[in-house]
C-alpha cells in the first residue's frame, strides 16, 4: 500500500534565487557531482518550456548506487546497481510561489515515487520554504511496505542535504 510524506526545508534566500539556481547547467552538474550517488547523469534539461520564455523548468536525472553500498532492506528485493531516474518539471512563478512535479523510480524494479513541491516565500526573513508532498508505492509481497518507509525517510535526509547544497551554491555563485 503506497505511503505518502509530507516534509519542508527553508532557504536564507529568495524562491527567485532558488528557481535560478535550478535553471544553470552547473548547478545541476554539481550537485550530482556532489550527491553520494556512484554514477550520475544529466539527462535532459528544458528551460522556459518549448518556447524558452514561460519561466519553466525541466529536468531529468539518473543516479546509480553500487550494490555493494545498498543497506540489506534494498538488496532483499533488488539485484544489482540501483538505478534511479528523477524528474523534476517547476512551472513559472505565479504570485511569488513556483511549483512542481516530481517523479521518480527505481529502473527496473516496481519502486516509484510521485509528488509535488511548492517553493514559497517566507516574508519575515526574505527567504523560501520547499514543501514537499511525496507518495512512495513499492509494489512487492510482504517486504514493500518496509521499503516504502526505508524511502521516505531517505527523502527527509535527501531534502536536507540538497537544501544545504543549493544554499552554499548560490552563496559561492552570487
Amino acid at each position: 500500500m503506497p505511503r505518502s510524506f509530507d516534509m519542508s526545508t527553508d532557504y536564507g534566500v529568495s524562491v527567485d534565487e532558488v528557481l535560478a539556481a535550478f535553471s544553470e547547467e552547473q548547478y545541476w552538474l554539481a550537485r550530482l557531482a556532489d550527491s553520494g550517488a556512484d554514477d550520475t547523469v544529466l539527462d535532459s534539461m528544458e528551460i522556459g518550456g518549448p518556447a524558452g520564455d514561460d519561466g519553466s523548468i525541466d529536468v531529468i536525472t539518473t543516479q546509480v548506487l553500487r550494490r555493494d553500498r545498498l543497506p540489506g532492506v534494498v538488496t532483499q528485493f533488488h539485484r544489482g546497481d540501483l538505478r534511479i531516474r528523477r524528474e523534476e518539471r517547476w512551472a513559472p512563478v505565479i504570485d511569488g510561489a513556483a511549483t512542481a512535479t516530481v517523479t521518480g523510480s527505481i529502473l527496473d524494479a516496481p519502486a516509484l515515487l510521485t509528488g509535488t513541491a511548492m517553493l514559497e516565500p517566507l516574508n519575515d526573513c526574505g527567504g523560501a520554504r520547499l514543501t514537499l508532498r511525496a507518495t512512495v508505492e513499492v509494489k512487492v509481497p510482504l517486504v514493500g511496505g518496509k521499503l516504502e518507509n526505508f524511502i521516505g525517510s531517505q527523502l527527509v535526509d535527501l531534502l536536507i542535504a540538497e537544501q544545504r547544497f543549493t544554499t552554499t551554491w548560490i552563496g559561492r555563485t552570487a
